[in-house]
């Protein structure tokens, strides 16, 4: 497009701007209604209340789990999945074996273990026994300095040994590491951390696996969370600690957070809330319609949907006058099923149009009486 092109383009987005302008400030503020008009159109008012019960907007949410309410099983060490010991939704208590793994890396440090554990014990000898036949003016002090140096590189040893298996995530066999009669063992048994639910199984029997491939998923349900969807459009009206309600139940709690992101494909923003209760009514991954209530605040009211009457982009309510109505502009800060909650110049207990207002806004929009 050319310089001369846009030019126009903004000159007549300009002119259309202000024409609408014009428009909306020619509108009459009041205009007359009868008793009797009142009557035969069959308009009917509503006092306003400050203390009236909030609008409650609904959104779609998600119902999940804190990242601490979460355990991801997976294997320490390559190997193959030899055995499954729970099933898909079995609650399971801290420290219960889920499945086992078979390795040979797990053997091989075992081995290496049991090695480093008869090395040290045999330098423990002989360092005692260097000690005593120096005691005994039979042998150099040199010697029992040498034995006691291997005796710390066996311990040493032994030391990392231990460590190198605590670090792949197993112990060392049902064995220990005392008893001189204990075998290497082929594989390893991975248990609960924490009490939970078991959530999700993606191991198979006889799948091999890499260090960190992940098996299980245990959940603790005792804490629910939900990611709420609200339009970027919207978001900025909503802050931490408001109050929330699944609809349909007695669930409550509030809001937590809101997203500093966009989502890219339904241009929707990520509010998180916590729920009070909820556990064995909800799963995680439950899809539910979230009421979110916003606070109250000076100047706003809820009024039925029906008392806002719309012009274009310009909103009223119509308030009753001892002549007639007024028509006062309003903004409109939330709307939920058949209510909203507006934000305008008006005082408790006036009575408001809530029927009839399409007659209303005829009226008002051809009387061309007081401003």
């Amino acid at each position: 497009m050319n310089t001369r092109a846009l030019v126009g383009r903004l000159a007549l987005v300009i002119l259309i701007s202000q024409t609408l302008a014009a428009n909306a400030a020619d509108r009459p503020h009041s205009f007359p209604v009868t008793e009797q008009q009142i009557k035969t159109l069959g308009i009917q008012l509503m006092a306003l209340d400050q203390k009236s019960e909030a609008v409650a907007v609904q959104y779609p949410a998600q119902i999940t789990v804190p990242p601490d309410r979460e355990q991801i099983i997976s294997s320490p060490l390559p190997g193959m999945v030899s055995q499954i010991l729970v099933r898909h939704n079995e609650s399971v208590k801290q420290g219960a074996p889920l499945l086992r793994v078979m390795s040979p890396d797990f053997s091989q440090l075992q081995m290496q273990l049991m090695m480093a554990s008869s090395k040290y014990s045999l330098a423990q000898q002989n360092a005692q026994r260097e000690k005593a036949l120096f005691d005994e003016g039979i042998v150099a002090q040199r010697r029992v300095q040498e034995a006691q140096a291997a005796l710390r590189e066996s311990e040493a040893a032994l030391y990392q040994a231990r460590s190198a298996l605590r670090m792949a995530g197993v112990g060392e066999g049902p064995h220990g590491s005392s008893s001189a009669a204990r075998r290497a063992e082929d594989g390893f048994v991975l248990r609960a951390a924490k009490a939970g639910i078991v959530s999700d199984i993606e191991a198979k029997l006889g799948q091999r696996v890499d260090a960190s491939t992940p098996l299980m998923r245990l959940t603790q349900a005792d804490v629910l969370t939900a990611d709420i969807q609200v339009p970027v459009s919207e978001a900025a009206n909503w802050s931490a600690g408001t109050p929330v309600k699944i609809k349909g139940t007695g669930i409550a709690g509030k809001l937590l957070s809101v997203g500093t992101g966009v989502a890219t494909g339904s241009q929707s923003v990520v509010l998180r809330a916590t729920l009070d209760g909820g556990k064995g009514v909800l799963l995680p991954g439950q899809f539910v319609t979230m009421e979110l209530q916003p606070n109250k605040s000076t100047g706003s009211w809820d009024v039925p949907l029906s008392a806002v009457a719309h012009d274009g982009d310009y909103a009223v309510v119509f308030v009753r006058t001892t002549k007639g109505f007024d028509a006062r502009p309003v903004k409109v800060l939330a709307s939920a099923s058949q209510r909203l909650r507006i934000q305008g110049a008006f005082q408790a207990n006036e009575q408001i149009a809530v029927s009839g207002i399409v007659a209303l806004k005829g009226a008002w929009l051809d009387n061309k009486g007081e401003k």
